[in-house]
């Protein structure tokens, strides 16, 4: 088998299985869908809120030089003005003369810039086309009422600086750290969630020393591929990328891209960058030492966190094949921690109402009540169940069965290695927490 096949083989697994297992799935699906637009499903919004709340208690809550945000997605159009958004935030894009269809240029087979990808028509020159998606807030018709859905979060930090300091009394070094959606019109979405036109951020400027910048970045460089291998990326397919000199955004002096080994190719998964003090010179914004009388304006380091592009690496880095057995066995290898369900609860038969009771009152209802992310399931043969659970990653199936009547013991089966062991009920709680820790 050829990669590419093997290649476009796997994103069709994982797609389907996204779908199938209620992950993900496409926006807008019954009126057709709408390009660069996602909704996840109960499955993949556990998993999303697992990676944005391990990402908030290390990088925020469990710090003490950081500080929380939550702004506005709608900004006044000044912000945009001041930072080159409105004039600058632009791809190069290209139009086909025979089907108009429209690609952005630099991603174009540099041999065949000419020629439509789609129809082998004559592409157009190209132009710039602006990103930002443009809206207008209140009732006014006039270009006063012009905003803009923000096509990053960072934006919203630095304009809030000074309430931060104001309110706060922050000494350097410290951090503004916020978990927030973006919006950019993408001219060709792609790859499933990789290259979206709604998408979420977890983002950090981290304001420093300008002498001290250099230690600072690679503190967080550090810090970033802690947390990628704490959560479950699999660190053999994270490469980091020196971003050359000509390639840097006019803003940033340095920058490391996290790139990550994808089925379509490698491509960037999260970005580190030394801005400066561009952002807080371009809204005129300074900072006071108290203590030292000093007035001056903080360097920037920015670690860069895309969501879904976390929950795309984490999701091919757990999907796992067992080919040892007659048949496939396909299985998600979260850590346990990150698996949207923690475990799950199943009477051996439906039809036995000593078991259903006994199942639902003694075992699944005090683990819900503890744990929250613990499912039931009653449908189908328990190996069905068990394949279910295997694929959408659940690391504990909890089977109730006639031996539980009169022992108090339950069979727990580890969806890694298919092993079973009896569990006293009353050690359930001790035995899930010790394995999550």
């Amino acid at each position: 088998m050829s990669k590419e096949k093997e290649t476009n083989e796997l994103m069709e697994k994982v797609v389907s299985l996204c779908k199938r297992r209620g992950f993900i799935f496409q926006g807008s699906e019954i009126y057709g869908g709408l390009a660069g637009t996602f909704d996840y499903g109960d499955l993949g919004g556990e998993l999303l809120h697992n990676i944005k709340n391990s990402w908030w208690k290390r990088f925020v809550s469990a710090r003490r030089d950081m500080y929380g945000i939550r702004a506005a997605i709608l900004m006044r159009q000044e912000v945009w003005q001041a930072t080159g958004h409105a004039d600058h935030f632009a791809d190069p894009m290209v139009e086909c003369e025979k089907c108009k269809r429209r690609f952005r240029a630099d991603q174009l087979d540099p041999n065949l810039q000419e020629i439509c990808p789609e129809c082998n028509g004559k592409l157009g020159e190209p132009r710039q086309f602006n990103m930002m998606f443009q809206t207008k807030v209140g009732a006014n018709e006039d270009s006063s009422a012009i905003s803009y859905l923000r096509p990053e979060t960072a934006q919203g930090i630095f304009v809030n600086f000074k309430n931060t300091v104001d309110a706060y009394h922050p000494k350097l070094p410290f951090g503004m750290a916020q978990i927030g959606k973006a919006f950019r019109n993408e001219i060709t979405p792609r790859d499933f969630i990789f290259r979206q036109r709604e998408f979420e951020q977890m983002e950090i400027e981290y304001f420093v020393r300008e002498a001290d910048w250099e230690k600072h970045f690679e503190y967080w460089k550090e810090q970033m591929s802690m947390w990628m291998e704490d959560i479950g990326i699999d660190m053999s397919k994270v490469h980091e990328l020196e971003v050359a000199g000509e390639d840097l955004a006019h803003y940033s002096k340095r920058t490391v891209d996290f790139e990550f080994d994808y089925p379509f190719g490698r491509k960037e998964l999260f970005g580190l960058a030394y801005r400066g003090s561009f952002d807080l010179n371009t809204h005129k914004i300074e900072y006071v030492d108290e203590e030292a009388g000093e007035k001056m304006t903080p360097h920037v380091i920015e670690p860069s966190f895309g969501v879904d592009r976390a929950f795309l690496a984490l999701f091919l880095s757990a999907y796992t094949e067992d080919t040892s057995g007659e048949e496939t066995r396909v299985f998600l290898k979260f850590k346990p921690k990150m698996a949207p369900i923690i475990s799950c609860v199943s009477p051996l038969l439906k039809n036995k109402p000593e078991l259903v009771e006994y199942a639902n009152v003694k075992v699944f209802a005090p683990l819900k009540e503890e744990f929250g992310r613990i499912a039931w399931d009653d449908n189908g043969n328990i190996g069905k169940r068990y394949r279910r659970q295997d694929e959408i990653g659940t690391p504990w199936c909890i089977v109730v069965d006639f031996d539980t009547l009169t022992d108090d013991t339950v069979t727990v089966r580890d969806r890694d290695t298919g092993t079973q062991e009896r569990v006293k009920v009353s050690d359930l709680n001790s035995y899930i927490k010790e394995k999550l820790n």
